[in-house]
């Protein structure tokens, strides 16, 4: 039985994590380990099950998520959208007046830029219409937008033009976004083009900081673009594995977690 109720988002997360590991799940075994009713486990299911991150079965559920799906920015933007916030809000403090910066695209990092109002003297480089849209009101912020060829869904650009840019560019710190984090360690995505840009982003910045809920750790995407060992620092959530932040840690990356 859980020691403590949960907030319906950490239940469900914790549902993904079990799903990840067992493949499947019974409806009577979850109300076991959270302590709830079945209406409200079945209502979890459903809701996972909307947002395309498992398959409903009779009596439970299992995985469902193909190596190379992604969800569009609309449905990302429903998935642990309070963690994403604060994961923000968290890495915009890292940034100082002054910075030249890289902004990967996605909805933890929209979160960041959108936390970003009020900084002075700043320079971002993006990929991502959302973002230089939020960004282009705010006084003390300069935006360069890596064209190239929109990305239908997902509200940003790929392909040659937009690594031709990034490419010319340097930057002090770059923020990245993954959908994924495998065992090995290997940061992933299910697009090859935007894994391309991935790569450019990182090569990008003298420090590399990636943004990633704790739902994205000991899961696996199509396309690799960077490694653990790549980077600087990692903002996550409180609900990641404490194994993988040791992890982290031993690789002497900054971990901060909200």
């Amino acid at each position: 039985m859980a020691a403590e109720p949960m907030f319906a988002e950490e239940r469900q997360n914790r549902i993904l994590q079990l799903l990840r590991k067992q493949k499947k799940l019974l409806v009577n075994e979850l109300c076991e380990t959270f302590g709830v009713s079945p209406a409200t486990i079945r209502n979890d299911l459903n809701e996972l099950e909307k947002q395309g991150l498992l398959r409903r079965t009779h009596g439970g559920a299992i995985a469902g998520t193909k190596i190379n799906f992604e969800p569009t920015s609309v449905e990302k933007d429903v998935a642990n959208r309070e963690r994403k916030i604060a994961i923000g809000r968290a890495a915009a403090e890292l940034v100082e007046d002054g910075d030249t910066i890289a902004v990967d695209t996605g909805t933890t990092t929209y979160y960041f830029a959108r936390a970003l109002a009020g900084k002075k003297k700043l320079t971002v480089v993006t990929p991502d219409l959302a973002i230089a849209r939020t960004l282009e009101d705010s006084e003390g912020v300069s935006v360069i937008l890596a064209g190239g060829q929109v990305r239908r869904g997902f509200s940003c650009t790929v392909g040659a033009i937009a690594n031709s840019v990034l490419q010319s560019l340097a930057v002090d710190k770059a923020f990245l976004a993954t959908n994924s984090v495998n065992a090995a360690g290997e940061l992933c995505t299910p697009d090859i083009e935007q894994a391309a840009v991935k790569k450019n982003l990182m090569k990008m910045g003298n420090q590399v900081i990636l943004l990633c809920d704790s739902s994205k750790f000991g899961t696996q995407s199509f396309a690799k673009f960077g490694e653990l060992r790549d980077l600087d620092a990692v903002v996550t959530d409180r609900q990641a594995d404490p194994e993988v932040l040791q992890k982290l840690r031993a690789m002497e990356i900054v971990v901060e977690t909200v």
